[in-house]
């Protein structure tokens, strides 16, 4: 970082150009990025560090927190995962401002495997979303947390944790979710600088205060630091809203499938330690996930998957008339949407072509 960008706290972006990775080079196992840091743990055979790294591992029994209130659990192979990023800024994460109460889910998206895991589809939900949030049980306290109308969507993990947050999502859509992963803001930036960055381009000049990212047009090769500030970007985008920095979440995503099998690890065994301690510190999983032996085998299968046939979405919603900043879900969007998970179908394009998430310019931001 220059001397410019630690007198004014900015990230600066590095301007180091790279040439563009081959098709053979790009990643086929990763659906979202915190599914990305499970699938590098998993896709390469770790068995002799089982041990060590299931120490690092943190998991939430969200069966047992839910019961049987739950929607069917289809099993016809395919795959439904919720993936949140937390904010806390509990620990390290306190360099990105205080706690206001709890941490809060500041990415969420529903990850749908198809039965023969080889396309996915990703529904990205704003977390300014009104939505009727369910009674939940808090996990801090174990005290019951009434039901609310008109609930912004991320409260749903601030009162209740990982399995509120499950339990909204399951009440939305209709549909169980089979896994849940979760990653917060240290263990995010450690896991690219073991992958060695994400290469970018941005169309147009980033400047943001609220991220402390600061970019100019052009390629990059971001760092951590720089690779977070990215991803919490919404202000200097699009129209400053949620939906903008979900269309730079999922531009960045595309990106980090690419990059992340061009890094060397079945050539270098401390390499690959790295990146897999880095990845198993990083997440939270569902006790399903809860070992690193079941970990590589979620991960094994989904290696069919690869960047050109992940579809990603932001759930249809519309601006909220009585306060321009939440937005609400376009119900019979809404419904096509989760309709075409449940069959196991890709998601029609008509279902988000009228939705406020799929307007603005932040999209085209990022490349």
């Amino acid at each position: 970082m220059s001397e410019q960008s630690r007198s004014t706290g900015r990230i600066r972006g590095t301007g180091s150009r790279r040439r563009k990775p081959s098709r053979r080079h790009r990643a086929k196992v990763v659906a979202a990025w915190a599914v990305a840091g499970a699938v590098v743990v998993g896709g390469a055979g770790l068995g002799y560090a089982y041990l060590a790294l299931d120490g690092n591992l943190a998991s939430v029994d969200i069966d047992a927190k839910l019961g049987t209130d739950r929607p069917d659990d289809v099993d016809d192979g395919s795959q439904d995962i919720l993936v949140l990023g937390s904010d806390s800024r509990s620990g390290d994460n306190g360099t990105y401002g205080e706690d206001e109460g709890a941490a809060r889910s500041d990415t969420a998206m529903v990850v749908h495997v198809d039965k023969g895991h080889k396309s996915a589809s990703v529904v990205s939900i704003p977390r300014d979303t009104l939505i009727e949030r369910p009674a939940c049980v808090s996990d801090t306290t174990g005290e019951a947390v009434g039901a609310e109308q008109r609930a912004m969507f991320n409260t749903a993990y601030e009162v209740g944790g990982p399995a509120c947050a499950v339990k909204t999502v399951e009440s939305m859509s209709g549909i169980r979710m089979d896994h849940y992963l979760e990653v917060d803001f240290t263990g995010f930036k450690e896991l690219i600088d073991e992958l060695g960055g994400v290469e970018i381009t941005t169309r147009t000049a980033i400047d943001d205060s609220k991220s402390h990212l600061d970019l100019e047009p052009g390629t990059h090769t971001l760092n951590g630091e720089e690779s977070l500030g990215l991803v919490r970007t919404r202000k200097s985008v699009g129209d400053g809203s949620d939906l903008g920095r979900i269309q730079l979440q999922q531009a960045f995503i595309k990106a980090l499938m690419e990059q992340a099998k061009d890094v060397g690890v079945f050539t270098s065994p401390s390499r690959l330690y790295g990146l897999a301690d880095a990845a198993t510190k990083a997440v939270t999983t569902d006790s399903g996930l809860g070992s690193v032996k079941k970990l590589t085998g979620f991960a094994n299968g989904l290696k069919g998957l690869n960047a050109e046939n992940v579809h990603m979405v932001t759930l249809p919603v519309e601006y909220d008339p009585a306060d321009p900043n939440r937005v609400l879900p376009q119900e019979k969007a809404g419904r096509q949407v989760w309709a075409a998970l449940e069959h196991d179908r890709p998601i029609p394009a008509s279902a988000t072509e009228k939705s406020a998430g799929d307007k603005g310019d932040a999209a085209k931001v990022v490349e």
